[in-house]
């Protein structure tokens, strides 16, 4: 289970990248080593992911010259110099220890293409809170319409579309993602199976009306 974050709380999530993740997957990689100002994740954290939900199991500070080549094998480096190279920047270094914890429960969710009524309360119910709390007003009819037109589609050209900068386009996009109606590809995005439906659930109710 996901826990919530307060309202006050700032979330952070570390930047991994995919052959990084795959690893991570297969078990091969187990710690990650980062600069930080502070401690961006914490132990028993969990980040949703493309293969899955991580875990974070220990966040410890390092001193470059107590890195060994333990640590170097165990962040998927070739040899000690290699890991230590990578640690560019300024901050405190962190070993954090990662490992799989499952699969991300909004593939399931998106996989979902047959809506009960339930199904249909909830989604409706809930794009309804995000359109009310927007400060530009209602949103999520326009950025699924947008997505479900184009497929793929660069973030930045989808943004400029509606005259957004991308940022706050992103932040939509995901929480649509939230209610599994929307999934990334490589390049842009697309409606989930269960944004389809939903969004042929609400042509029909406009064609019946």
């Amino acid at each position: 289970m996901f826990r919530a974050a307060p309202a006050h709380e700032t979330i952070w999530y570390v930047q991994i990248r995919r052959v990084t993740l795959d690893a991570i997957a297969a078990g091969t990689v187990t710690v990650l080593f980062r600069r930080w100002d502070r401690a961006r994740v914490r132990v028993g954290g969990t980040q949703r992911t493309p293969v899955g939900v991580l875990e974070f199991t220990a966040v410890e500070p390092v001193a470059e010259a107590d890195l060994t080549a333990d640590d170097a094998r165990a962040a998927g480096f070739a040899a000690l110099d290699a890991l230590r190279a990578a640690q560019v920047g300024t901050g405190q270094i962190y070993r954090v220890a990662v490992r799989p914890a499952g699969p991300d429960p909004r593939v399931a969710l998106r996989a979902r293409a047959r809506l009960s009524a339930t199904d249909r309360a909830e989604i409706a119910s809930r794009l309804d809170r995000l359109d009310r709390a927007s400060r530009r007003g209602p949103w999520t009819a326009t950025v699924l319409g947008l997505i479900a037109e184009n497929p793929g589609v660069r973030a930045p050209d989808l943004a400029a579309g509606l005259g957004l900068e991308t940022p706050p386009l992103k932040r939509d996009v995901r929480k649509l993602k939230e209610l599994g109606l929307t999934e990334s590809l490589e390049v842009g995005y697309r409606l989930s199976p269960r944004g389809r439906a939903w969004r042929r659930h609400v042509a029909s109710n406009h064609t019946a009306n």
